[in-house]
């Protein structure tokens, strides 16, 4: 078999090459991989701030800073794994659900070939086609969502697809179990009471982030564990769930949120889960700061998801 891996660091230096994640090779070669890495570069389903489309390639080029070993997690992630850069699935600006389709269509192979995808948004529309191919090969998911808002919107402006309204239309097309689900951190102004008791009926566990600030942080991650159990698990990770000051670069930023850390920790304690896909989105570059810290915050984010997959492998043997 056939293993991939990022090039070495003491061979040529990480601020060289071309800028793939973590510096992996960049290929299709399904059958000697067990993770990709794949970007979808789509954000007119942004309603505030645009620019999400640029993400991918902004989260690829600050992530050759990340190295193989996760020493919070003890494991060196290219043990356990063959990982590859796939490149973008094809999105077609400006069209919704020609853009969707399109997603679809390139992310199932991934699933159906037995890989871990690890997709790089683009803003958080693209969380439907991505739960759609899942489904399609491991049938109704549990969600773990880690986000500012919770994405069940009906509509926007008489619009049933945009980035605020992916997860009730998973809930529809019956991809989604949400008595297994919970969505962490929601906060900041809303239009309406509605929008937090709607996903609330629609039988998700809504944890805004006054309740995670009155339970703490380790009893919202078994309260997680709890509600997901044996089932097959996607994990979608807005940078909006991050405070501003940390993650700036975003399409929809909301104060009073997590740091850098309490992402990580929040991450790190699903290990052990059956995550079967999960997505990084809404980094904005034109918002980011000068050094980069939302993309460098979503980069490390996805070495986590790895990290867990690769612990999930080496514990399974």
């Amino acid at each position: 078999m056939t293993r991939y891996e990022p090039e070495d660091s003491f061979v040529t230096p990480r601020f060289s090459g071309v800028r793939t994640f973590m510096r992996l090779p960049h290929n299709r070669d399904l059958d000697n991989a067990d993770a990709a890495v794949v970007g979808a570069p789509f954000d007119t389903g942004a309603t505030f701030r645009v620019g999400a489309r640029f993400g991918p390639e902004a989260i690829r080029s600050v992530s050759h800073l990340l190295r193989r070993h996760n020493p919070s997690l003890g494991v060196t992630i290219f043990d356990y794994l063959s990982v590859i850069d796939y490149g973008d699935v094809p999105v077609v600006p400006g069209y919704i659900e020609e853009s969707y389709a399109r997603i679809e269509e390139g992310l199932a192979p991934i699933h159906e070939a037995g890989v871990f995808p690890v997709v790089l948004g683009g803003d958080h529309s693209i969380a439907l086609p991505n739960v759609r191919a899942a489904a399609k090969t491991h049938g109704p998911l549990a969600l773990v969502q880690f986000d500012s808002h919770p994405d069940t919107w009906d509509a926007y402006f008489g619009m049933r697809h945009t980035h605020g309204t992916p997860f009730r239309r998973a809930v529809e097309e019956g991809l989604l179990d949400p008595s297994r689900s919970v969505q962490v951190g929601m906060r900041g102004s809303i239009y309406d009471e509605r929008d937090w008791e709607d996903a609330r009926e629609m039988g998700f566990d809504l944890v805004p982030t006054d309740e995670v600030r009155e339970l703490g942080i380790p009893a919202v991650i078994e309260r997680i564990r709890e509600r997901v159990g044996e089932a097959k698990v996607y994990v979608s990770f807005d940078v909006d769930f991050v405070d501003p000051a940390y993650a700036p670069g975003t399409g929809t930023p909301e104060i009073g949120g997590f740091t850098s850390r309490e992402a990580q920790e929040f991450v790190r304690g699903l290990a052990g889960l059956e995550i079967v896909g999960c997505d990084v989105v809404e980094v904005a570059p034109a918002y980011d700061s000068p050094g980069q810290i939302t993309a460098l915050l979503a980069a490390n984010i996805a070495h986590e998801l790895l990290s867990l997959h690769a612990l999930r492998k080496k514990s399974l043997g």
